[in-house]
């Protein structure tokens, strides 16, 4: 799907949403907290929002069905994931000019070997001058379709001269390279084949396995596990953004490469109601509740871990045409510890309405059993399920935990064709951390008001 496409279909979605709400840009604006222009520019197709949240408040501020929040999210992605493309597809044009020069000079080892007489130079005299603007001297001579270089002008000779007697050197040291990597001298990668001596791998240095292609996550995390330091808890052994290297182990080919990638959002939320966090911090020291975008950096900042249950949302999208089955989610728990005796503070005003419709392909985890499993929500379907670059899936996950605080992590099962693999889903190479809230002191934050209170003494009007 094209750049233009995908931004256009997103775009009339927010248009859609728009008018059925029967609110003006002015309106809708000011309760987006965002520009009018901004809003503009959204439904106009001229900007893709870098992040979900507005997108999001947007289409539940226009009551948006759970089915339409699904397939608008998935607009976004293929959207935001063109976007991104429009700027590799430039930078991917920069390497062509040097690939170019490097395989030029190949045919004028034999006219290098022998410089050219006066008499042959001379030959060339008949040939119209470069004009002014033309390149440097000191570029690689034009090569014609015979395999010959094209001779310059008698005032250019010399320099034309020492340039070929310099790919000629080239040449022959990349002969005897290439003879003795095809006379068995390379090295033996792990499927007994031969390549050239230092030769590297895609994506890591030689003799490494090839990961998976990183993928932005939704939203940022902050730079450490919020209360990980104390407690020392282990960190996952691999990123959300790259798959490990039993996912996509091979001879470093091309068709080794992970045909799906999953872009995690940790520390998303159903709804600020029932979004909690615990915090080694008195009520005085707490800045109020961050908007739902601004989450991981307030978590950083507080040191906050989530409480009582975690909001994961995982963005499946193959790289590329082929259909990739996505046959499972499982849980692995790094470790469990009695619950953080810290304050909780509740994310939701009192007062202020919560809630909404389950959203599709919603499963639920239970941290505190012996061996969690990955659950879907009464009444929707369970795995396997099927992805391509135009048609990803979006899976949420809630984690509940009261008697422990639980570090884990998730492993997708994928397959495709002949290829498999597992893929682990973590916070940036850390586990997620989840802990039970059972009996700590809990507080809340008026609408308006100016401090943290304990949780219950707001009086509502």
């Amino acid at each position: 799907m094209s750049e233009g496409t995908a931004a256009a279909e997103f775009a009339a979605r927010l248009r859609e949403l728009k008018e059925r709400s029967g609110l003006s840009y002015g309106v809708l604006a000011k309760r987006l907290h965002m520009s009018t222009s901004t809003l503009h520019r959204y439904c106009n197709g001229d900007a893709v929002p870098a992040e979900y949240a507005p997108v999001e408040r947007l289409a539940r501020l226009c009551k948006a069905g759970p089915a339409e929040l699904v397939e608008l999210h998935r607009r976004w992605v293929l959207a935001d994931a063109t976007r991104g493309r429009k700027g590799a597809s430039a930078e991917a044009v920069a390497p062509a000019a040097p690939a170019q020069a490097a395989s030029a000079p190949a045919a004028p080892v034999q006219a290098a070997a022998a410089p050219a007489t006066d008499a042959e130079t001379g030959a060339a005299e008949t040939e119209p001058e470069a004009p002014d603007d033309g390149p440097p001297e000191d570029e690689v001579p034009e090569v014609t379709d015979s395999g010959a270089p094209r001779p310059a002008p008698r005032s250019r000779r010399r320099t034309r001269t020492a340039v070929l007697a310099g790919i000629a050197v080239a040449a022959v040291l990349g002969g005897v390279t290439l003879g003795l990597s095809l006379s068995g001298g390379g090295e033996t990668d792990g499927d007994g084949r031969k390549g050239p001596v230092g030769a590297a791998n895609p994506g890591g240095g030689a003799g490494e396995d090839v990961t998976a292609s990183p993928s932005p996550s939704a939203s940022p995390s902050p730079s450490a596990s919020p209360g990980e330091k104390e407690k020392g808890t282990p960190s996952a052994s691999a990123s959300p953004s790259a798959a490990p290297p039993e996912a996509a182990r091979g001879g470093g080919g091309q068709e080794d490469a992970v045909p799906l990638t999953v872009r995690t959002a940790p520390y998303t939320w159903e709804d600020p109601c029932s979004q909690r966090y615990l915090i080694d911090r008195a009520p005085g020291e707490v800045p109020p509740p961050p908007l739902e975008q601004d989450v991981p950096a307030w978590m950083g900042a507080v040191g906050a871990v989530s409480s009582g249950g975690q909001y994961v949302q995982l963005t499946v999208q193959g790289t590329g045409a082929e259909t990739v089955v996505v046959e499972g989610l499982s849980v692995r728990v790094a470790g469990k510890r009695s619950p953080l005796a810290w304050n909780d503070f509740a994310m939701g005003y009192p007062g202020v309405g919560c809630g909404g419709n389950v959203p599709t392909r919603s499963f639920t985890v239970a941290l505190d059993a012996a061996r969690p499993v990955v659950t879907p929500e009464s009444g929707h379907r369970n795995f396997p399920f099927k992805v391509s670059e135009s048609d990803p899936e979006i899976y949420y996950i809630k984690a509940d935990a009261s008697a422990y605080d639980v570090s884990w992590s998730l492993e997708l099962k994928w397959s495709s064709g002949s290829r498999s693999g597992t893929l682990t889903l973590d916070d940036k190479g850390r586990p997620f951390r989840t802990s039970g809230n059972n009996g700590r002191p809990a507080y809340e934050f008026p609408l308006g008001g100016e401090k943290w209170v304990p949780e219950g003494t707001t009086k509502l009007e």
